[in-house]
């Protein structure tokens, strides 16, 4: 049993065409599927049909984040070990429900967000073959960061959020940010994986998001992202920079919405 990686945002974008050509053309990733309402997007590396979802909408914001469960049996688990725990918000999304998707568990943290855990959907492959393969594929565009990597949410009860995610899916805490009496947490940045963090939570506006996190391999990676925002007129919001502790490198921008 256990939670394998964040494996999908959806994000609800007003300005629609301008955020679709965004996503595909300045920040690079792929995409894999629409309907009517959505965008189904990957980034190159991943094997997986989509971790972006854009959906046309009146409000920007995040639709929910969720992650990719180790087998299918672990839905069960885990939807017990909610209910068990107390949370209130605990659904059932059939397959088909999205397109390339199987059935999955939809619950709400206490900072507000929509979570789900799935297991299936379908492999799309990465466009690499698994015999002598190149190091990345022909035609990549903009940014093409290989991978999601992690999501900031904000809300008021940092504590409540980060104390689920640790109680009921194992993760492990790599920082904390506290009152000056160590009384009450500020910030929080969690992890599942071997990553510095998967999630992190801060203290702020009810439901909301921070920022969404891709993976970029190295400065030179960094600087190639930065000169793109110049290029297509990216509002920067800091950066490139580099944090203290776990010393990533990092810029930090707005999408069109």
């Amino acid at each position: 049993m256990a939670i394998m990686r964040l494996g999908r945002v959806q994000l609800r974008c007003p300005n629609w065409e301008k955020s679709v050509h965004y996503y595909k053309n300045v920040l690079g990733l792929i995409e894999t599927a629409r309907d009517e309402n959505h965008v189904y997007l990957k980034a190159w590396d991943e094997r997986d049909h989509h971790s972006v979802i854009l959906e046309k909408a009146d409000s920007a914001g995040l639709d929910h984040l969720a992650f990719k469960v180790e087998n299918a049996e672990d839905l069960d688990y885990y939807e017990k070990k909610l209910i068990e725990y107390g949370v209130q918000e605990v659904d059932r999304i059939p397959a088909g429900y999205r397109i390339a998707e199987g059935e999955a568990v939809r619950f709400r943290v206490p900072t507000g967000q929509l979570v789900e855990l799935y297991h299936e959907i379908e492999v799309v492959g990465n466009g690499l073959p698994l015999v002598n393969p190149d190091p990345w594929p022909d035609g990549l565009v903009g940014m093409a960061p290989p991978r999601l990597d992690h999501l900031l949410i904000a809300g008021d009860d940092v504590e409540g959020t980060s104390n689920l995610f640790m109680d009921v899916f194992g993760f492990n805490m790599a920082e904390r940010l506290v009152t000056e009496e160590g009384e009450e947490y500020i910030a929080t940045w969690l992890f599942k994986t071997n990553t510095p963090h998967d999630l992190a939570v801060i203290k702020g506006p009810q439901g909301k998001v921070h920022h969404v996190g891709f993976w970029l391999d190295d400065w030179n990676e960094i600087r190639k992202a930065a000169d793109l925002m110049a290029k297509n007129d990216v509002m920067i919001d800091a950066g490139p920079t580099r944090h203290g502790i776990t010393r990533g490198l990092t810029i930090y921008f707005f999408d069109p919405s």
